[in-house]
């Protein structure tokens, strides 16, 4: 029994009455509407799911396709990340190089530098504020080996990235700018003028616009609690009812796991702030270091600056989001004695996202179930391959007919 107290009154409820009275109820409406069978069902409604579920009614319009989301808003990084539309610094590449070959360098490179290009492309520059300032790599003082040994390499990769950029251009020594950018403590510093950055939050708005547009149907806050097989079709158990698809596409990044614990992806905690403006604001760009561990932009006349999740990996692999007192002390005094020195501007806003990371620096896009796909493991680089990412496993679910 449950016993319910109301007015210094208790009532006894037998508890399969309560059971009952708050079991989902759809409408007749609402399951035509809504629930009933789809052909498609989209977990995760991210840069990569959005653009999933763009591709499929792309190919094949009459596609029933719908798509969960946990939250709210995006509840991994999509609308939570830094806006840095790069394909990687000079000592990125060169660390890629030591744990792979130079193939798997190029084609990395050639996949996020085509991801930019198709995010571009789909969304339009003006929509998602894309602005090509160039992207830097700054190396500390005691940082002066590091900064050689990849100055060293600066031709060579600067050829090998012809093959996808273009031009032999790509990296470039920027020492001159540390003195008009007004850092502190900075020894050298390398510049890229192909890497730009972009306003994540108008470029999931106009994603969701293009969903929208297409007749796909986005719920939000519904979690999808297991994935079940039933009579040929895919049975999702959610947090407001189930429902079923002929297939399931999982594009959950950090959080894909938390279904299926096979998959080789670990969280990564992201902290991030934004200044209060700051008048004459110099620095202009996107900025990296300590081998992109830490990254900072400007932004309406403030700065954003975040990560740190290296000064304690394990206690950054997590789903919660939230700030620890170490990274954030780390983050303002790299801000007021690196980037702003001396200036000791305010902080207005601070945040978290998380990302999905792995051993293997590619993405995970395959059929983890019989009609059950995954795309995950972005590995921090969502804004570059997520577009790509989505296509793909589209093109996977359509053709597993």
């Amino acid at each position: 029994m449950f016993v319910l107290f109301t007015r210094g009154i208790s009532k006894s409820i037998p508890l399969e009455f309560l059971h009952l009275s708050v079991e989902p109820s759809f409408s007749y409406w609402e399951r035509t509407a809504f629930v009933d069978h789809c052909d498609v069902i989209i977990i995760g409604s991210g840069i990569v799911g959005l653009s999933a579920a763009l591709h499929l009614k792309k190919q094949q319009p009459d596609l029933k396709v719908t798509v969960l989301e946990r939250g709210f808003l995006p509840s991994g990084a999509s609308t939570k990340n830094a806006g840095f539309a790069c394909f990687g610094s000079l000592s990125e590449q060169l660390l890629y190089l030591k744990r792979s070959s130079e193939e798997e360098v190029l084609r990395l490179v050639d996949y996020k530098w085509r991801g930019l290009q198709r995010l571009r492309e789909n969304l339009g520059d003006k929509n998602i504020d894309y602005l090509q300032y160039g992207g830097y790599e700054l190396f500390m003082e005691h940082e002066q080996d590091m900064a050689q040994e990849s100055l060293d390499h600066l031709t060579y990769f600067n050829n090998l990235l012809k093959q996808v950029i273009g031009h032999t251009d790509i990296y470039a020594v920027a020492d001159a700018k540390i003195a008009e950018f007004g850092f502190n403590k900075v020894h050298r510093m390398i510049y890229n003028p192909y890497e730009g950055q972009i306003h994540t939050g108008k470029m999931m708005r106009t994603l969701l616009g293009k969903v929208y547009d297409q007749g796909i149907l986005v719920l939000n806050q519904c979690n999808v609690e297991a994935i079940e097989h039933e009579n040929g079709y895919v049975r999702l158990k959610t947090s407001n009812g189930d429902l079923k698809a002929s297939k399931v596409i999982l594009a959950t990044n950090a959080f894909a796991a938390q279904l299926f614990t096979n998959l080789d992806v670990v969280p990564g905690r992201g902290q991030v702030l934004v200044t209060k403006p700051i008048p004459g604001l110099k620095v202009k760009g996107t900025f990296h270091f300590d081998e992109g561990y830490y990254y900072f932009r400007n932004i309406d006349g403030r700065v954003l600056f975040g990560g740190g999740r290296n000064i304690d990996f394990r206690k950054e692999q997590t789903w919660d989001f939230g700030h620890t007192e170490q990274v954030k002390d780390q983050l303002i005094a790299y801000l007021n004695e690196v980037i702003l020195p001396r200036q000791n501007v305010e902080v207005d806003y601070w945040w978290s996202g998380i990302m999905g990371f792995g051993e293997d620096i590619n993405p995970i896009i395959k059929e983890v179930q019989p009609n059950v796909f995954c795309a995950v493991r972005c590995n921090g680089m969502g804004v570059a391959m997520g577009s790509l990412v989505g296509e793909e496993v589209a093109k996977l679910a359509l053709s597993n007919s």
